[in-house]
């Protein structure tokens, strides 16, 4: 039993449009594609019954959530909340994103450098810095939310809870729901009416266990993938499932091959991605990514496929093979570590996690770094190196590797806007609607 939370951005509103910087004044609303979007949320969103739904109050939130609820066929209409207003950014709201760069170069720079340092002046001419605001802000509405739900934070029932609010609340949320500070709000990306999911339980310590399911999920709004801007792009794939993975056995470095239901799931994943362009392809050098890589590269002839030692699964040593209940048999602590504490755990005869991290994040790196501006590259490798890079782009820990999930032919979009030496954005990740709803309903097995 879970806590799971929808986030869902507002639709197009005018000043997207227009390109003016909207921040909590209520001067924006909800254009016709907008209103659009958000019925095609709540449409996507209609199998999932909802325990609550809370909303922005200000117009272009409010009513993309009455449209979904409408759309989604929630009966109740959405809850206003002051603490999912939108940053503050009051002297330069209404202004053309254009024309800030002229008006306040140095703000402007600040704010796409760091906009963690943004400082702006208010009307009676005291200082303030927005982000930071908007992070106690959004540490508020999560404190009074996990109140609101603790029953099934604690286990007791499952609950789904819708959240409409805008960019930069939204992504604060997930900041703090992850421990994370402000200075990774340029991570993260949200795109009008996408669609993110999170997974939140009580742990044995106490502590709340967050897991993303999905981020910014657009593929209801009509192209798969939030559309690309300057800068490569690298398409982070798991492998398709295998019997092993239907079995919860642990595979690592042993080559098992993808079952027909991978096979299927690598089909739906290169159908994903029939129209993306893509110039070159990476693999780890093992029978299941490489299967799905070359069933995903069949509508894009040509692609160069490269295999690469560097994405080789966690190697598992003597628990390979075997079953969780066999290794809760013959090593019950160390499996116990593995599921509170994964970092600190030395696989019998195998790897850490931190040499999986170091070596996956370094060929992830020079596979960036060896892209052009418009070059769109593939990687597919598998869970625990998925989710050790995942957490190295979000600025985790390699004890947070349970923070991500990774679903067997899940899609998850990098962009490097500033360059592959910039910092990297994660555009959306697991996307797995190719295979059949918003959620991840892929098999949980054993890495």
């Amino acid at each position: 039993m879970t806590l799971r939370i929808l986030l869902v951005r507002h639709g197009l509103s005018s000043f997207n449009v227009e390109h003016r910087i909207q921040g909590r004044d209520d001067l924006s609303s909800l254009t016709k594609e907008g209103a659009s979007q958000a019925r095609r949320a709540g449409a996507a969103l209609a199998e999932l019954p909802l325990a609550a739904a809370y909303s922005s109050p200000l117009s272009r939130a409010r009513d993309t959530a009455a449209l979904l609820l409408e759309s989604q066929g929630h009966a109740g209409s959405a809850q206003l909340d002051d603490d999912l207003l939108e940053i503050d950014l009051a002297p330069w709201s209404g202004r053309l994103r254009q024309e800030l760069g002229r008006l306040d170069p140095e703000g402007e720079r600040c704010w796409r450098e760091a906009p963690e340092r943004l400082e702006l002046a208010r009307a009676d001419g005291s200082r303030y810095r927005p982000l930071p605001e908007l992070m106690v802000q959004a540490r508020r509405f999560v404190g009074g939310l996990l109140e609101r739900h603790r029953s099934a934070l604690d286990g007791e029932r499952q609950e789904t809870v819708l959240v409409v609010a805008h960019n930069a609340i939204l992504r604060c949320l997930l900041l703090q729901l992850l421990g994370l500070d402000a200075a990774g709000f340029r991570r993260l990306r949200l795109d009008n009416a996408s669609i993110s999911v999170l997974n939140l339980q009580r742990a044995v310590t106490g502590a709340v266990d967050v897991q993303i399911d999905s981020l910014n999920g657009c593929s209801h709004l009509g192209p798969p993938l939030p559309p690309t801007g300057p800068g490569p792009r690298l398409l982070l794939v798991r492998h398709g499932e295998t019997d092993w993975n239907r079995q919860g056995r642990f595979q690592g470095q042993i080559d098992i091959p993808l079952n027909t239901n991978g096979l299927a799931q690598a089909e739906a994943a290169r159908r994903f991605l029939a129209e993306v362009p893509i110039h070159r392809a990476y693999t780890s050098a093992m029978a299941r990514p490489r299967q799905t890589a070359e069933v995903i590269l069949r509508d894009h002839p040509g692609v160069p496929l490269t295999s690469t030692t560097g994405l080789l699964e966690i190697g598992h040593g003597l628990w390979e093979g075997r079953l969780e209940s066999e290794i809760a048999e013959g090593w019950p602590r160390l499996l116990a570590e593995w599921k509170l504490q994964p970092h600190s755990v030395q696989m019998p005869e195998g790897e850490n996690l931190q040499q999986v991290w170091d070596r996956s994040l370094e060929t992830w790196d020079s596979i960036a770094r060896s892209l052009r501006d418009a070059e769109t590259a593939l990687v597919v490798a598998h869970d625990a190196v998925n989710k050790t890079i995942l957490c190295g782009l979000l600025g985790l820990r390699p004890d947070d590797i349970w923070a991500v999930k990774q679903g067997n032919g899940g899609v998850t979009v990098i962009d490097y806007p500033q360059g592959p030496a910039g910092q990297p954005v994660v555009a959306c990740m697991n996307l797995t609607a190719h295979l059949g709803g918003v959620l991840d309903r892929t098999a949980a097995g054993a890495l």
